[in-house]
C-alpha cells in the first residue's frame, strides 16, 4: 500500500483542540501527526461509526451496505446479525461474517442471544446456548447482542444466565434492550451484566439507566427514533452515549447516516467535541474495536470534512485506503450467492378471513393495534367493525385496516387481526422482513389486495410488495427473505419508488410504512403486536 500525507485541520477530540497538522499515513497505518504553520483545508477527524444496527434492515448484503454508508463518513458499524439468524441460524451468521471480509470496512458483529426472540412465534432457526458460547470465542465476534427476552433476565432463565454468563467469561460486552424498563426490574437487569440500551423512550429513562451505569444510545433509524427525547442529555452524559440507526432501510441510508446525527447535535448547540465522542470514539472504547481514532500507530481510518459547522463529508478512508469521496463510494461491488429458506404454499381469501361470532351481526367489537408513526411501540384499543355475510371487515372512516402474519416455513393457519394508523385508502403492502422471526406481514384494505401482495412474495421467494387496483409492485430479496446481494445504490433507488407509490397511490401517511409494518409482528416491544401465531400482548407476554 502507498505511503502519502495529508494536510488538514485535525480534530483532536480526546484534547478538546483543533491545529493544523500533516498525517503521514504507511501500509495502512498513521506513523506520525506532525503540526504545521503552513495553511491548510477542511478538516480531518476518525470516521464514524454505527453504534447499534441491523445490516439486514438496510435490505442490503453487508458488502453493499459498505458502500452506502462509506459516502457518508461512516467506516464501522456494530451489528446484530440476529435478523438473517431468525432464519438461518448459525449459517446465516456465517454468511454476514463471510461477505463482511470481502470490503474495506469495518463490521463488528455480535452473537445473537434471542434466537428466537420468543416462543409464540414461529422462526426459522435457534441459536442455543451452546452456539453463543462457541460464537464468543472468535476474535470476529465482538460481543452479546441485544438481550431482548428482558423477562427471562428478570427471571434468571437458565438458558439466558448461560449466554450472558458466556459473555462475561470471555471478557465481551453484552447489549442491552429494555424498553421501559426502571425501577428495580431495571437495576436487576443491569447487575446481570448488561452493558447498553438503545431503546429508551424518554429521557427520565435514559437518565435513570445512566445512574446505574448503562451507556444510553441516541437511535435515529427509518422508524424509531428517539434523537429529540435524548439529545438534551448530551451535554453532562457524552461520556457514556453514543449514536445508532438500528434499522435504517436503503432510501434512508442513501441520504445520511451517523453524519446526520452529528449535523442534528451541532445545529442544536451541543459541544463538537462531546458529539464527536459519541460519534467517533465511544465505540471504539466500549466494544474494544479495531479501527483507528487519529492517533499514531492506529491504522488510518479517517474522514475528511469541509468545515465543522456544515460537516459535509469530502472523503472517507479505512486502512489508508479512499474508499469514498464526494458522494462517490470506491468499494467495489462483489458477488455473492444468495441463500434462503422459504417454504409455504400460495395462499387464498379464505385464509385472510375473520368470522364475526354472531354471523347475522351487522358490527363487532375487535382489539386493534395502534402503530405509532416513528416508534416501535403500540397501543391497544378497541372498535367496532362493519360485519358483511359473517365476515369482519375493515373500516377506512376509523383507519382501521387488516392485518396479517403469514408463517412462512411451513404451511400453517394464517394470524389475522385489525391495526390503526397506517392510513392505506386502497390496496395492501407486505414484506418478508417481519421481526424478528421474519415471516410475511401484510396489512390492507380489502382480502383480494392482500392476497395478491402476499403470493407475490411467497412466489419470489422473499421481498417487500404493494398491490392495488391493476397494478402490482415487487422488490425481490432473495437472501433470507431480508436483503438484495445486487447493487445498493439500485435497491436504494428501486425502494424509494416502491415506497412513493405506497404514500401517494395507496395512501399512508407513514413516514416509513413498510419499517413500521415489520414491527407489527415483534413481540418484545409492547404492546399490542401479532405473530404468527395469534394477537400478543407484550406487557403480559400472553396471546390475547
Amino acid at each position: 500500500m502507498n505511503s502519502f500525507e495529508i494536510a488538514a485541520n485535525l480534530i483532536d477530540i480526546e484534547a478538546k483542540r483543533i491545529f493544523p497538522a500533516i498525517i503521514s499515513v504507511d501500509n495502512g497505518m498513521i506513523t506520525a501527526i506532525s503540526p504545521t504553520d503552513q495553511p491548510v483545508e477542511n478538516f480531518i477527524l476518525p470516521g464514524f461509526i454505527d453504534a447499534h444496527v441491523h445490516i439486514e434492515s438496510s435490505m442490503l448484503i453487508p458488502s453493499e451496505f459498505a458502500r452506502l454508508a462509506s459516502i457518508h463518513g461512516t467506516v464501522a458499524t456494530v451489528s446484530d446479525p440476529h435478523e438473517i439468524a431468525n432464519v438461518l441460524g448459525i449459517k446465516g451468521v456465517e454468511f454476514m461474517l463471510d461477505n463482511a471480509k470481502k470490503v474495506p470496512f469495518y463490521f463488528n458483529f455480535g452473537a445473537p442471544s434471542c434466537v428466537p426472540a420468543t416462543s409464540f412465534e414461529t422462526a426459522g432457526a435457534a441459536v442455543t446456548a451452546g452456539d453463543v458460547d462457541a460464537l464468543l470465542q472468535r476474535d470476529d465476534i465482538k460481543y452479546l447482542s441485544e438481550m431482548m427476552n428482558f423477562p427471562g433476565v428478570l427471571h434468571k432463565d437458565p438458558d439466558v444466565m448461560q449466554k450472558i454468563a458466556a459473555a462475561r467469561k470471555y471478557g465481551k460486552p453484552v447489549d442491552g434492550h429494555a424498553p421501559g424498563l426502571t425501577g428495580e426490574a431495571a437495576r436487576e437487569y443491569v447487575a446481570a451484566g448488561i452493558n447498553t440500551d438503545h431503546e429508551c423512550f424518554t429521557a427520565g429513562e435514559a437518565l435513570e439507566k445512566l445512574d446505574l451505569g448503562m451507556k444510553i444510545l441516541i437511535r435515529e433509524g427509518s422508524a424509531a427514533k428517539n434523537f429529540d427525547a435524548l439529545a438534551p442529555l448530551i451535554p453532562k452524559h457524552a461520556d457514556n452515549m453514543m449514536f445508532c440507526s438500528d434499522d435504517k432501510h436503503p432510501d434512508s441510508l442513501l441520504e445520511g447516516h451517523i453524519n446526520v446525527l452529528v449535523k442534528r447535535s451541532l445545529d442544536l448547540g451541543y459541544d463538537l467535541y462531546d458529539v464527536l465522542k459519541m460519534a467517533c470514539i465511544n465505540p471504539v472504547q466500549h466494544y474494544d474495536l479495531a479501527s483507528g481514532t487519529l492517533k499514531v500507530g492506529h491504522p488510518a481510518d479517517f474522514i475528511i470534512v469541509d468545515n465543522t459547522k456544515d460537516f459535509n463529508v469530502l472523503k472517507t478512508f479505512v486502512k489508508g485506503e479512499l474508499i469514498a469521496e464526494n458522494g462517490k463510494t470506491f468499494i467495489r461491488s462483489v458477488y455473492t450467492q444468495p441463500i434462503n429458506q422459504f417454504n409455504t404454499s400460495m395462499k387464498s381469501l379464505m385464509d385472510f378471513e375473520v368470522r364475526a361470532n354472531d354471523p347475522a351481526s351487522k358490527n363487532q367489537e375487535v382489539p386493534v393495534i395502534v402503530a405509532l408513526d416513528g416508534q416501535l411501540i403500540t397501543l391497544a384499543e378497541k372498535a367496532v367493525l362493519p360485519v358483511l355475510d359473517g365476515l369482519i371487515h375493515a373500516d377506512l372512516q376509523q383507519n382501521v385496516l387488516k392485518i396479517a402474519v403469514v408463517n412462512r416455513y411451513q404451511d400453517a393457519p394464517v394470524a389475522v387481526g385489525f391495526v390503526k394508523n397506517f392510513g392505506l385508502k386502497k390496496g395492501a403492502i407486505a414484506s418478508s422482513i417481519a421481526h424478528d422471526s421474519h415471516n410475511i406481514i401484510v396489512v390492507g384494505v380489502d382480502d383480494k389486495s392482500i392476497v395478491e401482495a402476499v403470493n407475490l412474495i411467497i412466489d419470489g421467494q422473499g421481498g417487500i410488495s404493494v398491490s392495488t387496483t391493476g397494478r402490482l409492485q415487487y422488490l425481490p430479496l432473495p437472501v433470507a427473505g431480508l436483503m438484495s446481494h445486487l447493487d445498493a445504490f439500485d435497491i436504494a433507488s428501486q425502494y424509494t419508488q416502491v415506497d412513493s407509490s405506497v404514500k401517494k397511490d395507496l395512501g399512508s401517511t407513514l413516514e416509513a410504512p413498510f419499517m413500521t409494518l415489520s414491527f407489527m409482528a415483534l413481540l418484545v416491544i409492547p404492546h399490542l403486536k401479532l405473530s404468527d401465531l395469534g394477537l400478543f400482548n407484550g406487557d403480559t407476554f400472553q396471546f390475547v
